[in-house]
């Protein structure tokens, strides 16, 4: 599909600017730039996705160079040399759901959303159709 093509490689562009504070030791810091910089732009109409084993696999390709960049390389305990992070390694290391995975959550979320009755405030918000003011005390 040429649009999940295009947001990977919008999403290999932002990788890229952001490389040289990946590179740095600061784990922590740097999932939550994964978290709020890199996904939003590969993840954005995702919802209108429908994927199929061969796109599946291109995202968690992309996902997994993205983790190998924040882990960095580990050094083989037999031989004493440097290696990247085998697939496991990274999933043991970032405990957190995949990419296929969020995609699919929110494709599943936009259907349940499509489905609710035009009463419902989700609903309204989803269509753009909002009347009326919102007191902050009450939870949409």
């Amino acid at each position: 599909m040429e649009e999940i093509k295009s947001r990977l490689k919008s999403g290999n562009a932002c990788y890229h600017s952001v490389q040289n504070v990946l590179c740095s030791g600061l784990i922590s810091k740097n999932i939550k730039i994964r978290r709020t910089v890199i996904l939003p732009v590969v993840l954005c109409g995702c919802e209108t996705w429908s994927l199929v084993l061969r796109e599946e696999r291109r995202l968690r390709v992309f996902e997994n160079m993205v983790l190998r960049g924040i882990f960095g390389v580990k050094r083989d305990e037999v031989t004493g040399e440097w290696r990247k992070l085998r697939n496991e390694e990274l999933n043991d290391l970032y405990c957190s759901h995949n990419i296929v995975r969020v995609i699919k959550w929110r494709m599943r979320w936009a259907g349940h959303l499509a489905r609710v009755r035009e009463r419902k405030d989700a609903h309204r918000a989803l269509v753009g159709k909002y009347e009326g003011k919102i007191s902050l005390d009450r939870q949409v």
